[in-house]
């Protein structure tokens, strides 16, 4: 245990470290001194998104952690987060408040496209960073209208053209039905699977499901996509809506080639309540270490971050890969922040965040880097497709680059 202890908090003590020259002048913007950086954040603690609460109170520990060594070349980083209930309006209320009450450096890690965007427009105006949203819809890589937005999720474009990759090779005569969120981040699986599919898009697609974040079910969605002769199912869905449709895709015989979005291939709070024997042979896309997989019992970055929820975040399930992304997102804003020295403004936040380079977080399957430039704000482009055993997920296929293309 102590061995692996040292390793979790090697990057905390390097973050402390000042390596800039006492000659270097000090630029701070909001919410920035000679002892603190404020940060905001939303967060569904609460309503129909509210397991990847988690997410947060994971991030709140990776700073109290931080924070303990030093925090980011001595300054201690203030972690402001609020509950969104997974609710644009709400997020427009928390927004306002962090940024004309608490003047907040940046807002970081919104979950959710129709929340992040909900207050895109309005931070840009206020040249506040909106960094590293967790969603992957167009809108959040776009740095020609929307220049202090920027995503940290792959596109669900680009994730979406690779399913339709697999399913041309994989059962080129199927018939698709697609169960989507009718909202900007659904539409935008559909439109990369039309993508994806090419001039076959409107022969191989039999049917495109809507249902709402606040629907009860998504039951008679499923009846009505087996009953269009669909023969392969795409799930974007939100988790609650993913294990619905498993658990009911099961329960009535039906036996399509089953993928699910990455955002909802989450084992413990998607495949466990759909019914593990319910969930095998699922498709999705990954490019994070699935926590519990014994692939990993040696691996110094996973070592580290089991170490770090055992003292930072106890009550957490370490198995949740929701909480392994908030510990990966919160490092890589912690490594922003460090490169931006003793110039803490926003635009230097903005300016390091474009500027990375091979950037490997610890919570990300090996091979797996983050690159960024001006042109170009959608840090990870790389994922492999799994299969799920009944047990994990398991990998087939090597490291698949996307482009960033919206």
């Amino acid at each position: 245990m102590r061995k692996y202890w040292f390793a979790s908090i090697a990057f905390t003590a390097a973050l402390a470290c000042t390596s800039f020259t006492a000659a270097a002048d000090k630029k701070y913007g909001p919410g920035v001194s000679d002892t603190e950086i404020k940060i905001g954040n939303t967060m569904p603690y609460s309503g129909p998104l509210s397991t990847a609460g988690t997410i947060g109170r994971a991030e709140a520990a990776y700073f109290q952690m931080l924070n303990e060594h030093g925090g980011v070349n001595g300054r201690k980083v203030s972690f402001i987060s609020l509950d969104d209930a997974y609710s644009p309006p709400k997020t427009v209320e928390d927004v306002r408040r962090l940024v004309e009450e608490d003047k907040v450096l940046a807002v970081f890690g919104i979950i959710g496209t129709p929340t992040a965007a909900a207050v895109q427009r309005y931070l840009n105006d206020r040249h506040v960073p909106e960094l590293f949203i967790q969603s992957g819809a167009p809108r959040f890589a776009d740095p020609q209208h929307f220049p202090w937005t920027m995503s940290i999720s792959p596109g669900y474009v680009d994730e979406a053209r690779a399913y339709a990759k697999y399913i041309l090779e994989a059962k080129p005569d199927g018939k698709i039905g697609v169960l989507y969120q009718d909202d900007d981040f659904g539409r935008a699986y559909i439109d990369g699977l039309k993508q994806g599919l090419g001039d076959r898009a409107a022969e191989m697609i039999v049917m495109e499901a809507a249902y709402q974040p606040t629907d009860p079910t998504v039951d008679s969605q499923i009846v009505s996509l087996q009953a269009s002769g669909a023969d392969v199912l795409l799930t974007a869905a939100i988790p609650r809506m993913a294990a619905q449709t498993i658990r009911k895709v099961y329960d009535i015989g039906w036996k399509p080639l089953h993928i699910v979005i990455f955002a909802a291939a989450n084992i413990p709070t998607v495949l466990k309540p759909a019914g593990l024997e319910k969930s095998v042979g699922l498709i999705s896309a990954g490019w994070v270490m699935q926590p519990g997989d014994p692939r990993w019992e040696h691996n110094p970055d996973y070592e580290a971050y089991i170490a770090f929820m055992k003292q930072y975040y106890p009550r957490g399930d370490a198995n949740d890969p929701a909480n392994l992304a908030g510990y990966g997102w919160a490092y890589a804003l912690a490594h922003v922040l460090k490169q931006c020295g003793d110039d803490l403004t926003r635009e230097n936040l903005m300016y390091q965040a474009t500027h990375m380079k091979d950037f490997h977080v610890p919570s990300m399957l090996p091979g797996i880097v983050m690159n960024t430039s001006p042109t170009d704000y959608r840090p990870i482009k790389q994922f492999v497709l799994e299969r799920f055993d009944g047990r994990t997920w398991v990998p087939f296929g090597g490291v698949v680059q996307v482009s960033a293309a919206n």
